[in-house]
This record gives structure tokens, sequence and C-alpha cells, in this order.
């Protein structure tokens, strides 16, 4: 047999039904609902967890089974997929490419080797804006700031610059209903909509705005220049800054259709490719929608096989 070339992915037989690429809501319940139907899958997920953003929101209000936060939804999750041996997880790996072919599709991984099925989900999901990556706001090239539900804060009696007026602010205070903590909102009229939910919060300051201009980190504040709607210029100043600014997919290259801003419609793509979860569009990032969308993505590449 001749040798493999150099930097040419080895094809593992995974002797599988569906690749499932991607270990939050959607392609946990993408992967139990092909052992449902009695379909074999491999899941495949960067973290070396399943459903690592549900261990970074404190309160949900929006989910059904009883569940109040996001690490027991999580827990409940992985302990239901765990409990299948029709999906075989491949924790801590990362797709680098997706390629779809008339009768199958093959996925690459950061290990080179590559995984061939009759049909791939993908829901890999969504991940946090940055200032450099919105046209409102000017940063520091090397200013990289967390978004405020990502990771516990110590957020008693501090004032918090929030960029952006993304919902989670509302989940922020849900989860932290007696901390004394003021936000200071800075958020572009596309937002307007976004703070309804937290406009009566006395804890919180709206600073509707045109342009924001953020200081070098020096010392223990952040600053920051705000030009608001009218015009009007003033400096803000902060014990610390986090972001609220949205998310942007983060779907892997290859044979993917992708529309203006990176998100990957279900309708635009390869027979053999379901696109699952927030990467589908901005329009329903919610964990409901998500398992309901990964479900519904097993069930069509099952009938589609039959």
């Amino acid at each position: 047999m001749a040798a493999t070339p150099a930097n040419t992915p080895h094809t593992t037989d995974t002797d599988v039904d569906l690749i499932v690429i991607g270990g939050g809501p959607a392609g946990c319940a993408a992967a139990l609902t092909a052992a449902g139907v009695g379909m074999r899958s491999v899941l495949v997920e960067q973290d070396d967890v399943l459903c690592r953003n549900l261990h970074r929101i404190p309160a949900l209000n929006n989910v059904l089974g009883g569940h109040s936060n996001g690490p027991d939804l999580a827990d409940s999750i992985a302990k239901d997929l765990a409990r299948t041996p029709l999906c075989h997880l491949e924790l801590g790996r990362r797709a680098t490419q997706i390629r779809a072919f008339d009768h199958h599709v093959a996925i690459t991984l950061d290990t080179d080797v590559r995984l061939t099925a009759p049909h791939a989900v993908l829901a890999t999901g969504v991940g946090p804006l940055q200032p450099r990556d919105v046209p409102w706001i000017t940063a520091p090239p090397e200013l990289t700031l967390p978004p405020l539900w990502q990771e516990p804060i110590n957020a008693e009696g501090r004032t918090l610059l929030v960029l952006g007026g993304d919902r989670p602010i509302g989940t922020f205070l849900r989860a932290h209903p007696d901390t004394d903590t003021q936000l200071l909102v800075a958020y572009p009229a596309n937002d307007d909509y976004k703070v309804d939910e937290i406009r009566d919060d006395p804890r919180v300051t709206l600073l509707p705005v045109q342009h924001v201009t953020m200081h070098p980190t020096q010392g223990p504040t952040v600053t920051a220049d705000m030009e608001s709607r009218d015009g009007q210029r003033k400096t803000v100043s902060a014990d610390a800054a986090f972001l609220s600014l949205g998310s942007a997919p983060t779907a892997p290259p290859g044979d993917l259709a992708r529309d203006t801003a990176g998100y990957c419609p279900p309708s635009d793509q390869h027979p053999r490719i379901v696109v699952a979860g927030d990467l589908r569009s901005a329009r329903f990032q919610r964990i409901m929608t998500a398992i309901g969308s990964g479900s519904e993505a097993a069930l069509r590449a099952y009938y589609v096989t039959r």
C-alpha cells in the first residue's frame, strides 16, 4: 500500500450513521434523538465537557423540566447522553474542516483524523463578539474583555461598564437579585429593544450612544469616552468592563453556505449537512429552540436514509 502523503488526514472507519459537531444543547439533542431511532453517532466537542456554556448561566427561566440554572441543566443533559451506548463522544477535539460529497460527509479533526458518515449535524454555536468586531466601539487592538455572562465575577459594591445591551444582562441581574452592583450599560441604537427588560432596574444606568472610545487600561479602573446620540460627549469610569455585544458564528471552514453575518441557514446547505442550534440564525438563540432544532436535525437524517 502506498505511503500516506504528509499532512494528509487519516480516514477512520467510524461505522456510524451520523457525525454531530458541537456538544451544546443542540448537538446533544441530535445525538440523543438519533439514538432513540437506532442511529449510531459520534459527537465531536472541542471542550472537555458537554454544554460548557450552560455552566456559565446562573439563572434560567425559559426552559422546561424545572431547571432554574445552567449547571443543573447541563448535568442532566450529560447524564442522558451517557446512558446511550449508541453515541461515542470525542471530547477535547475540534473540527477543522467539513466536506460534503454525493454519498457521505467527511469531517477532519485537529488530530488530522478524518471521520466519515452518511450525514453530519453541525451545531457549533456562536462565540462572543469583542470590541474590535463592532463599528461603534474604538478600542486598543490588544483589548479583550470577558462577556458579562461567561465567568463568575466579584460584582458586589462595584460599578461595571457593560458594552452592548444584549439580553444576558437581564440574566445577570436575575442571578444576583440582592447585589448592589451598578451597571453602566452603553449600547447602540440597534440594541434599543433589548434593554426594555432592564430599563426599570435601579442598578442599571442606560447610556444610549453613537460611539464609544475605550482608553488603555491603567490602574484599577477603566475609562471610556462616549458620544451620545445627540452628539454630546463625556468620559465614564468604572471598576471593570464587560461585554454584552452579542455573538458571532463559530462554524469550521469547509463546504458550508453562510450568509453575510456568517450564519449558516439550514435551507442553503448541502443535503448531507444539517445545521442546528444557534448557528442557524441570530433570531432563535434560545436553549429550547436549540434543543428542538437538534432533535429535528437528527430526524431529518434518519428519514432521508429510509
